[in-house]
């Protein structure tokens, strides 16, 4: 009886990891656009190459190379403890990695860090895709930069961030397994582990391959019913479906 309660006390708070860093990735689902807009706005095109080329590269990195970066640089030997022992800011190493508390925050900064240029470049297509005469009219009517921004450019990106949007509603139990798996320590395993790496875990360390399977199963299922509901709402409010 005990041993049941453990087990779903911990099913609970890794569906609450779960929920909690896909609900994160959701809020702030609108910063790849902003990111595109900031790009298209430099006018000197070999910084704005340059800016567009750094940031889509970390998407080719893998995460075992992300986390060897996150090692050297947070560990208690890494540079950044290095830095603040040296100043005499801290006596001893704070534990970056090993901290539970934020861990939800500092994942997100990650992927977003590793994903933002890469998902700017479907923005970046709808602001070039842009008529050139809205732009005209705007200028004839004497609008400015930012109102050109949000009563030309904004409303011709948001069909495409409505589509990524409910694509991303309908993968909402889909965290991935990569960046948890190389993360994960015994310090931080109670508040990293989503349901991709519990299934992971619970099939390759514990060898109970029957629940894994059907909670994967489970997951699948729940993201077909996510998928036809958003789709549903988009034929509701947009009036195209996106399956």
């Amino acid at each position: 009886m005990v041993e049941n309660q453990v087990k779903i006390d911990q099913l609970l708070q890794i569906i609450k990891n779960t929920f909690g860093m896909s609900g994160l990735n959701l809020l702030f689902s609108w910063l790849p656009m902003v990111f595109a807009i900031f790009l298209t706005e430099i006018k000197a095109v070999r910084f704005r190459k340059f800016i567009q080329t750094v940031t889509t590269l970390p998407n080719f990195i893998s995460w075992v190379l992300v986390y060897s970066m996150a090692f050297s640089m947070f560990s208690s030997e890494g540079i950044i403890n290095g830095f603040l022992k040296l100043f005499g800011f801290i006596d001893s190493p704070i534990l970056f990695l090993q901290n539970s508390d934020h861990v939800w925050f500092t994942m997100w900064m990650w992927s977003t860090w590793k994903a933002l240029g890469w998902s700017a470049i479907l923005y970046i297509a709808a602001i070039m895709g842009i008529d050139d005469s809205l732009y005209e009219a705007a200028h004839v009517d004497g609008a400015t930069r930012m109102q050109i921004i949000w009563y030309v450019v904004l409303p011709s990106m948001i069909p495409t961030y409505f589509v990524l949007l409910m694509l991303q509603i309908a993968s909402f139990l889909n965290n991935g397994l990569e960046q948890y798996f190389v993360f994960q320590n015994a310090f931080n395993k109670d508040t990293i582990q989503v349901l991709d790496l519990y299934v992971y875990n619970l099939a390759m360390g514990g060898g109970s391959y029957s629940v894994s399977v059907a909670i994967s199963m489970l997951k699948s299922l729940i993201s077909v019913v996510l998928l036809f509901s958003v789709n549903r709402l988009s034929k509701w409010l947009r009036g195209e479906s996106i399956v």
